[in-house]
């Protein structure tokens, strides 16, 4: 297992649509791991392969007491009920904002083996669940944000010395 460096916003990776998984083999289940194991070291409770510079459509979790990977997830609402919480993301480091979530959700996919897999997610469990999903469509949270804290969440990054290293580093890579 390895810990993979996590890609900071800024990054044209984390704006891209990942593409679906049809192969299910040791390569994968080896991603799984090595995903989870980056979650972990990151502190987190979810992951987006996006989010370690793979276009491939599969997220891991932990949170409520259920831990794993789904692949090709959709999800839907399982009632009207939302939840507004404060909600970060690994790839923008010391943000965080409140954001409107459905409270109960139902995602579908397929697990490491490529078995069917439904999960139920309420609370935690449900925003993780539409968070690690918006960013296999290329979306981040700002975008989720009331248009005033999203410019202030701006201002904020704008500032923070990692987007400052980070614009450093895409110059660079650009000239190579």
């Amino acid at each position: 297992m390895t810990v993979r460096p996590i890609r900071i916003f800024g990054d044209p990776v984390l704006n891209s649509e990942a593409t679906r998984i049809d192969t299910f083999d040791e390569a994968l289940r080896t991603l799984v791991s090595d995903m989870l194991e980056t979650m972990d070291a990151a502190g987190g409770v979810g992951l987006a392969a996006n989010q370690i510079g793979l276009t491939k459509r599969i997220f891991v979790y932990d949170c409520n007491g259920m831990r794993g990977a789904l692949i090709n997830p959709v999800w839907e609402p399982i009632d009207d009920y939302v939840q507004i919480g404060p909600e970060g993301c690994l790839s923008i480091p010391g943000i965080q904002a409140e954001v409107e979530r459905h409270e109960n959700v139902i995602a579908r996919g397929q697990d490491e083996f490529g078995r069917p897999v439904a999960i139920r997610g309420n609370g935690l469990l449900a925003r993780c669940i539409q968070h690690e999903t918006d960013h296999l469509d290329g979306v981040l949270f700002l975008r989720r944000l009331e248009p005033e804290v999203r410019k202030e969440a701006m201002a904020v990054i704008r500032g923070a010395d990692w987007h400052q290293a980070q614009g450093e580093l895409v110059e660079e890579r650009d000239r190579a």
